[in-house]
C-alpha cells in the first residue's frame, strides 16, 4: 500500500507520555473524593472551577432565575435542536422491542429492555458552554425512561451558563449541579454525603474526564470513552481546499489535543488544504487553540486508491468522519470503524454536534472499533428470562441439561436438572448420575 504522510502529528510516544500524566492526576483525585466526599469535591471545585458555594446543586428557584436570562431566540433554537435529538431518539427506542417466543413446546424465552435506574450526565462547559451535550445525554436518557437523571456542568465565566442549564432542565434533569471535570464525574459515580451515586456515567469531556470515566468503569457503567474530539476528512478532487480546511479546523478548536486528519488521493488537494489551514489560522478567532492542535495532532495522508483511503480510515477509527468524494455511499457501505459519518459536502460535523438530531457523544481513541456512540439504547439493559410451562418440557430439557452438565463435570448443576426429570418426568435417576 502506497501511503504517504504530507503532514504528520507528533510521535505516539509523546502522546502516551501525556496520557500517563493524566492517569496519575485522575487516580489521585478520585481517591481523594472517595476518602473525603463533599469536602474534597468542594476543594477541587474551588481550585479547578474557580467556583465556591455551600451546595453545588441548583435549587428550583435558582434554575428558574438562570433560565430567565436566556433570550427568546436562543430558547427557540435550544428547543428546536432538542426536538431533533428527541425525535430521533424516540425512533431508535421504538426499534428496540421486548420479545417472548415459544422455542419448544412449553418452553418460553424472552427479553425485556429495562432502563438504567440512575444516570449521571456530564456536560462540558468550562471553555465553551456545550449546550448541545445536554440534549445528547439528558434528553436521550429521558426518552429511554431513566427514573433519576442528574447533570453536572462547570461554571462558565464564573457562573452557571443559562443556556446549558436551560437545556438540562428542558431535557428532564432531576438534579443539576454546577461542577466540572474530575470532581463532577467522581462525585456522580462514587457518591458523597450530598450526592447519591449513579449507575451509569455518560457524556463527553476533556482528557481528564475521559480518564476518570475509564478508571470508574466497573464501579459504574459508562457510555463509551469520549475524550478529546477527533475529526477526519476523506476527500477527493470533487471538493476544494477551503471546504476541507474549514472542516478540519472547525473541530481542532475544541482543545489543544484534538486530532484532525485529511485522507485524500489528490496530492494537489492535500497540499492546498495545508496551505488553506495556515491561511485560516490567521483569521480564526479560536486559532490560539486550533493552531496547536493542528501542529501537534494534524495529519494529511495521501493514498493511491479509494481502497487505501478506506483501509487507513478504518485503521485510524476516528470519531467524526466527513466523507466528500464521488462515492460517498460506497464509504457508507464499507466503513466499519468510526464514531459517526457525515456524508457529502452539504452536511458537516457541526450539524451533528449541535442540531441535526444524531447524538454527538461518540467514541474516540479507536474505540469505534468496538462501540458506536451514545444513543437511547445505551440507557437500556436487555435482560433475558425463561419459563417452562409443562411437565413434558421440564423433563425433556432436563435430560439434555443433565447430560451436558455431567459432560463438563458439574455434578451439582446436573442435579438441578435431574430433580426436574424425577419430579416432572417420573424418571428414577440415581443421585450424581446423568440422565440416560
Amino acid at each position: 500500500m502506497a501511503v504517504e504522510y504530507l503532514k504528520r502529528s507528533k510521535p505516539e510516544t509523546e502522546k502516551a507520555e501525556d496520557d500517563a500524566k493524566v492517569r496519575a492526576v485522575v487516580e489521585q483525585m478520585l481517591a481523594d473524593i472517595e476518602a473525603r466526599g463533599d469536602e474534597a469535591v468542594h476543594e477541587l471545585a474551588v481550585k479547578f472551577d474557580g467556583y465556591e458555594r455551600e451546595s453545588y446543586r441548583l435549587s428550583a428557584s435558582e434554575i428558574d432565575a438562570i433560565i430567565a436570562k436566556v433570550s427568546p431566540r436562543d430558547m427557540d433554537d435550544i428547543k428546536f435542536a432538542q426536538d431533533q435529538v428527541v425525535n430521533f431518539a424516540k425512533a431508535q427506542r421504538a426499534s428496540m422491542t421486548d420479545i417472548e417466543i415459544e422455542t419448544l413446546p412449553g418452553v418460553i424465552l424472552g427479553h425485556k429492555n429495562i432502563p438504567v435506574q440512575s444516570v449521571g450526565c456530564y456536560v462540558p462547559g468550562g471553555k465553551f458552554p456545550m449546550v448541545a451535550s445536554a440534549h445528547m445525554s439528558v434528553a436521550t436518557a429521558k426518552v429511554a425512561g431513566v427514573p433519576r437523571i442528574i447533570a453536572c456542568t462547570p461554571p462558565f465565566n464564573g457562573e452557571p451558563n443559562p443556556a446549558v442549564i436551560a437545556a438540562m432542565h428542558l431535557g428532564g434533569a432531576d438534579e443539576i449541579y454546577v461542577l466540572g471535570g474530575i470532581q463532577a464525574v467522581g462525585a456522580m459515580a462514587i457518591g458523597t454525603e450530598s450526592i447519591d451515586p449513579v449507575h451509569l456515567l455518560v457524556g463527553p469531556g476533556n482528557a481528564f474526564v475521559a480518564e476518570a470515566k475509564r478508571q470508574l468503569f466497573g464501579r459504574v457503567g459508562i457510555d463509551l470513552f469520549a475524550g478529546p474530539t477527533e475529526t477526519m476528512v476523506i476527500a477527493d478532487d470533487t471538493v476544494d481546499a477551503e471546504m476541507c480546511a474549514t472542516d478540519l479546523l472547525g473541530q481542532a478548536e475544541h482543545g489543544y489535543n484534538s486530532p484532525a486528519c485529511l485522507i485524500t488521493n489528490s496530492r494537489k488537494l492535500g497540499e492546498e488544504t495545508m496551505a488553506e489551514c495556515e491561511r485560516l489560522l490567521t483569521v480564526l478567532p479560536t486559532a490560539g487553540t486550533a493552531s496547536v492542535s493542528w501542529a501537534d495532532y494534524g495529519d494529511v495522508v495521501l493514498c493511491d486508491t479509494y481502497e487505501e483511503m478506506l483501509q487507513v480510515a478504518n485503521d485510524m477509527a476516528y470519531e467524526h468522519v466527513q466523507v466528500m468524494t464521488d462515492r460517498d455511499d460506497w464509504f457508507l457501505e464499507h466503513m466499519t470503524c468510526y464514531g459517526a459519518l457525515f456524508l457529502g459536502p452539504r452536511t458537516n460535523v457541526a450539524n451533528g454536534d449541535k442540531v441535526i438530531g444524531t447524538n454527538h457523544t461518540l467514541p474516540t481513541k479507536k474505540a469505534g472499533r468496538y462501540t458506536g456512540g451514545l444513543w437511547v439504547g445505551k440507557y437500556l439493559k436487555t435482560h433475558s428470562y425463561q419459563k417452562v410451562l409443562t411437565d413434558e418440557a421440564a423433563a425433556m430439557i432436563g435430560e439434555y441439561g443433565s447430560r451436558l452438565c455431567m459432560l463438563e463435570g458439574f455434578v451439582g448443576h446436573a442435579e438441578q436438572c435431574n430433580l426436574r426429570v424425577r419430579r416432572y418426568g417420573g424418571r428414577n435417576i440415581p443421585y450424581g448420575e446423568a440422565a440416560e
